[in-house]
């Protein structure tokens, strides 16, 4: 099986021994067992991994007490707890844990942050340091490959994504299948595990809607109706799904209302190979009409993907005004504002919106290509 270091394990192994909760977050399948697992192997104390969907282990952590904890952690000084999201009451828990041990760094996984937040998070406050595990990022899979072979993938990464088992098959046909049970098997099954949930065709469609509608300002009045369910609705589902890690809002940016789209959101996922299986179109580069969307798509994951994993602080926006100019993306860092166009295709010579450079005088504006795309995500 090929194993690829993560970027975010050292951030992460930093951070122990400071008697904190290390929350992990991100989909089921991204490897975050892959990750736990590798670090305990190189911690040089006494650890112990518990993966908290077995009942036996929901049965003991169901004991709060200080005394029931200290047994079951004995000498270990590093707590790994898998899926923490499943456990009832999981933020109070880890609390009592790490106040009543001081020697204690407990590590905790799950794939939700709607449930390992909301669970997590108040009584944490404080307490823990958070962590988002992505799909693999190309500056991740580029230590293991050069140049030439980084360029000669693209187009499969543009189409099956990153996730880490993608890797492990050798036809597109295996690919396919594995993203279509991923979606199947694992995050449809974690969105409708809520309580609440009873629409699940219409979460499905609304993955679809906005799949299809990829790069593009989306509106839920629009999405509501052809669902036939509320405008609130179509966004407390969308909040959902985000809080699952499949998409990510990418809101308007603007200081002048009355000339600048200031409400506005476009909605995007987080790995490509995900996206193709929500609409079953696993076709290549050269037979689709949406490779604009897709390139889009793959360039904000990846640029996310890298400041994140550089623990560099970004706001991420798009902007748009009233006569329909557009930049893609905005970068907001500092008080520094930096827009990029994205563009598979360089027929032509772009320019920047005359309006975007009016207002913003002092913003940069660059077009990300095929020929400079890989020095704006490595």
């Amino acid at each position: 099986m090929r194993i690829f270091k993560r970027k975010i394990e050292r951030q992460i192994e930093d951070k122990i021994g400071k008697n904190k909760v290390l929350l992990i977050m991100g989909t089921r399948r991204v490897g975050k067992t892959v990750l736990i697992q590798e670090i305990k192997s190189k911690f040089n104390g006494e650890s112990l991994l518990l993966n908290t969907e077995d009942f036996d282990v929901q049965e003991i952590l169901k004991n709060r007490t200080v005394a029931n904890y200290k047994k079951l952690i004995g000498k270990a000084t590093l707590l790994i707890l898998d899926e923490a999201q499943v456990i009832d009451e999981i933020g109070a828990i880890l609390k009592l844990m790490i106040d009543s041990m001081p020697g204690l760094t407990i590590i905790a996984t799950g794939s939700s942050s709607f449930d390992l937040l909301n669970k997590a998070g108040d009584p944490l406050t404080g307490r823990q340091y958070q962590f988002h595990l992505y799909p693999l990022a190309q500056l991740e899979i580029g230590e293991d490959e050069n140049y030439a072979e980084t360029v000669q993938h693209l187009d499969e990464r543009l189409i099956f994504g990153s996730y880490p088992e993608v890797f492990q098959f050798s036809t597109y046909q295996e690919k396919s299948v594995y993203l279509q049970q991923l979606v199947q098997s694992y995050l449809l099954k974690d969105i409708l595990a809520y309580d609440g949930i009873r629409n699940s065709d219409k979460i499905i469609r609304l993955l679809r809607l906005i799949a299809f509608q990829t790069g593009r300002e989306v509106s839920y009045t629009e999405l509501g109706t052809q669902l036939g369910m509320s405008k609130n609705t179509v966004e407390n589902y969308l909040d959902l799904l985000s809080r699952v890690f499949i998409i990510h809002r990418l809101p308007a940016y603007s200081t002048n209302p009355r000339k600048e789209i200031s409400k506005g959101s476009k909605w995007y996922f987080y790995d490509n190979g995900i996206r193709n299986a929500i609409i079953n179109d696993f076709r290549l580069p050269a037979l689709r009409n949406d490779m604009g969307s897709l390139w889009e798509n793959y360039l904000l994951a990846e640029r996310i993907k890298k400041n994140a994993y550089q623990e560099k602080n970004v706001q991420y926006y798009f902007w748009r005004n009233y006569n329909q100019q557009e930049v893609d993306l905005i970068e907001l860092t500092n008080g520094e504002i930096n827009g990029f166009e994205f563009k598979f295709t360089t027929d032509k010579k772009t320019k920047v919106p005359p309006a975007f450079s009016a207002f913003y005088k002092d913003a940069s504006y660059t077009v990300i290509s095929k020929s400079n795309y890989l020095d704006w995500i490595l």
